[in-house]
């Protein structure tokens, strides 16, 4: 555990531990698979320039985003791979994504019309991936309908406007059992037996769930997202190696009696007398306020409750009976301190939550300390 970090609360990030998960990736949908790491979000809260810094290396197909913005930051940092935004475009967006070089996904033909208006205003070549909905509802052109969506798709690209790929979202690839995996597949290669995909055509449908549970499905390239970033992708699933850590410094350490109350709403009341410590983080730096009375935390390599309601800034946890905790201590709220941990998955099911959310939600203020790749 770290202890030579003198802020209030950070995260730590484990650089190597970022690069073997994308390698188990790797091995697991095997040779000939692309693989393009999903960054959105910040990468999924680690921090994007580090985290990108780290993949690079291992020379992925290119990076998965949701908007054109998180795209063209990534051209600000230098990155010259592929950029995908899998989600559709606002009309304001199309001219950023244009201009940095961004594969658009388009789910309807007037974000191709769109798309191909900004190429000709800007005089920039453009690509687009069609996305297909097979069963998630909420973006893609129906699977049903290929015959008639894919020669208007067809039409439309033309002049400097590229059709390069095809793709599509598993729902419910982390339910262990479920059948609408290969469902999904199946409605997917229905659609693409419409499409006019060449060589260059890339086809890409697994996240990190469906690219460890049906590699088969690998096709061109896969998509994985928390895998890479410490967090369970499903059930029967391979688990990753630990990434993140969330630590937060004791700066007050207080002795109470019997009755004596803690927190907003007075929710926790000392049962006898008590040693209590509070903690330099809370729901303004991302930790669930759903944790009051409910959570734990490490301390001196012990788990010690949280007491009381979670406020924005401290966190409150009962030490009775740990000796030896001082002011300035570190404290884990996620991660591990001797033969203790408090896993992601265990704070997200605690906080009546996923795990993404979780990472997703830790906020700026607490600054990401990221070990070297080893």
């Amino acid at each position: 555990m770290s202890t030579d970090y003198r802020s209030r609360a950070w995260v730590e990030v484990d650089a190597g531990a970022l690069r073997r998960n994308l390698e188990a990736v790797r091995n697991a949908v095997g040779p000939g698979v692309g693989v393009i790491p999903m960054v959105k979000a910040d990468a999924y809260g680690v921090g994007l320039a580090r985290a990108v810094s780290v993949m690079d290396a291992a020379e992925p197909l290119g990076y998965g985003v949701a908007t054109a913005e998180e795209g063209r930051e990534l051209r600000d940092l230098g990155v010259d791979r592929p950029v995908f935004v899998v989600i559709p475009l606002p009309p304001e967006s199309y001219e950023c994504a244009v201009r940095h070089r961004l594969t658009v996904s388009v789910s309807e033909l007037a974000a191709i019309r769109r798309l191909g208006e900004a190429a000709e205003r800007s005089g920039t070549p453009a690509t687009f991936h069609v996305e297909v909905d097979t069963g998630m509802g909420r973006a893609g052109f129906d699977w049903k309908t290929a015959p008639d969506w894919v020669p208007q798709v067809s039409a439309l690209a033309r002049g400097n406007l590229t059709w390069s790929g095809c793709f599509t979202h598993f729902h419910s690839a982390d339910v262990e059992g479920d059948s609408s995996l290969s469902l999904q597949w199946r409605r997917f290669e229905s659609a693409l037996i419409r499409a006019a995909a060449g060589p260059e055509f890339l086809i890409h449908a697994c996240n990190s769930a469906a690219a460890l549970r049906a590699p088969a499905y690998g096709s061109g390239a896969v998509r994985p997202g928390i895998f890479l970033y410490g967090g369970r992708a499903g059930e029967g699933l391979p688990g990753p190696e630990p990434v993140v850590s969330v630590r937060a410094r004791v700066v007050l350490i207080r002795e109470v009696d019997e009755g004596v109350t803690v927190g907003y709403g007075a929710t926790h009341a000392a049962s006898a007398r008590e040693r209590w410590a509070s903690v330099a983080i809370g729901y303004g730096d991302g930790l669930p306020r759903s944790l009051g009375n409910r959570g734990a935390a490490l301390v001196r390599g012990r788990r010690a409750p949280i007491i009381g309601r979670i406020s924005m800034d401290v966190t409150v946890v009962d030490i009775s009976g740990i000796e030896g905790v001082e002011v300035g201590d570190p404290v884990t709220l996620i991660g591990s301190d001797g033969p203790a941990s408090i896993s992601l998955e265990e704070v997200a099911e605690l906080a009546s939550t996923i795990n993404y959310e979780i990472l997703t939600g830790l906020t700026r203020r607490l600054p990401r300390i990221w070990s070297h790749v080893e």
